[in-house]
């Protein structure tokens, strides 16, 4: 009996004329991230992706495994492939499906009829091939509101496909389809997030994180590398810039007013994130602000940041609460790397009372009182560039 793995998608499949361009985009990431595994042949037709394994020895759970942080599926399930034939269908059902069925208390049908040129209408396939389960497994009964097990048949153009096994996609759009843009990771708990976040919305993402030895370890890199390599599942291979920022901070330190240090700082982190993005084509930066979370988080001092920008900046954190921030670093397996202990350079030289309400004008004219141009090109001619593999 021959199995097959079926990606099936929700919002390409509203992308009018532009759908073919997500599609092959689509296509090509499953064969990237699947590639480690084997040789398949991906194919597609009416909002699904048929992906077969050309070897012998494929693991399709495996498959589904590495699917499911694919972005731009929805859902993804294990069919079984028959002649367009209903007594093939039933005999198919029953031999493909038994472990699950057997196991099961309640069950319904569903039918979907793409081929209207098969002879059974869908809510013929549903009472009939239902009739026949109830009585190769008479311990069942019919559920169709709440039922454990939901047998699906599939009359596509070629084949027939039966499923009962389904699990969620990761949703959203192919990474890539929205252009790249310039992920700010310190190491904390938010960025990974936002990072997660913008990639489903097909967003290419690379990273900069800014390191400040010795006031900063190699470990706090590392861990922020870990985290980029967590992320990977679901943005792909990310190119990693490391940027030198003590001499920086400790210009801010002994130049500037201490209740201004981490506007500055941040305002400084962007127009180096700028420079970088420009080289790397990307579009726009992101971050994992969230309004109120910190000082530098306060709606002036975010409107003091984003003035030195001239490429838009990604939040999508910006009104999510920590409690939501935490969940989502759950699921994608970066919190417990984000809680090590380790330093990083948002911390270095923390102001014991930050301005929350700053201006403009005050912020520039502190920084103004020092020329950090020159600072901010050696740092971005020394920063170091890894690119951190799926």
């Amino acid at each position: 009996m021959k199995e097959i793995i079926l990606a099936k998608y929700g919002e390409i499949a509203l992308k009018g004329l532009n759908k073919n361009t997500f599609e092959n985009l689509l296509i090509k990431n499953i064969k990237r991230r699947l590639a480690p595994l084997g040789k398949f042949d991906c194919t597609r037709q009416q909002s699904t992706i048929y992906i077969d394994a050309l070897e012998e020895g494929i693991d399709p759970d495996t498959v589904m495994e590495k699917l499911s942080t694919v972005f731009g599926i929805a859902c993804i399930c294990k069919a079984g492939v028959f002649e367009k034939d209903f007594e093939d269908i039933c005999r198919g059902a029953f031999e493909y499906l038994a472990d699950t069925l057997e196991y099961a208390h309640t069950f319904k049908v569903e039918a979907k009829r793409a081929d209207k040129r098969f002879p059974m209408k869908s809510p013929e396939i549903c009472c009939e091939l239902g009739g026949r389960i109830l009585e190769k497994f008479p311990h069942l009964t019919v559920d169709v509101k709440n039922p454990e097990v939901t047998v699906t048949v599939e009359i596509r153009d070629t084949n027939a496909y039966v499923h009962a096994v389904k699990i969620q996609g990761a949703g959203g759009l192919p990474v890539g389809s929205s252009g790249k843009a310039m992920l700010l990771v310190s190491g904390g708990i938010d960025s990974p997030v936002a990072g997660y976040m913008m990639a489903k919305r097909g967003i290419h993402i690379s990273a900069v994180h800014f390191i400040s030895p010795p006031y900063t370890s190699e470990r706090a890199r590392l861990k922020v590398e870990q985290l980029c390599e967590k992320l990977t599942s679901y943005c792909g291979d990310i190119a990693f810039f490391c940027v030198p920022f003590t001499e920086i901070q400790e210009a801010i330190r002994d130049n500037c007013p201490e209740e201004y240090f981490t506007i500055i700082m941040r305002r400084l982190m962007m127009e180096i994130a700028q420079k970088l993005s420009d080289r790397d084509d990307c579009l726009a930066l992101i971050t994992g602000e969230s309004v109120g979370q910190v000082a530098s988080q306060t709606l002036k001092a975010i409107a003091c940041t984003d003035a030195v920008c001239r490429m838009p900046v990604f939040r999508p954190l910006i009104g999510m609460d920590k409690t939501e921030i935490i969940e989502i670093s759950r699921k994608i397996d970066t919190f417990d790397i984000s809680i090590q202990p380790y330093e990083d350079c948002c911390t270095v030289f923390t102001p014991k009372h930050p301005k929350t309400k700053p201006t403009i004008e005050e912020i520039e004219k502190a920084q103004n009182s020092f020329d950090f141009s020159k600072m901010v090109q050696k740092a971005v001619e020394n920063t170091e560039i890894k690119i951190i593999k799926i």
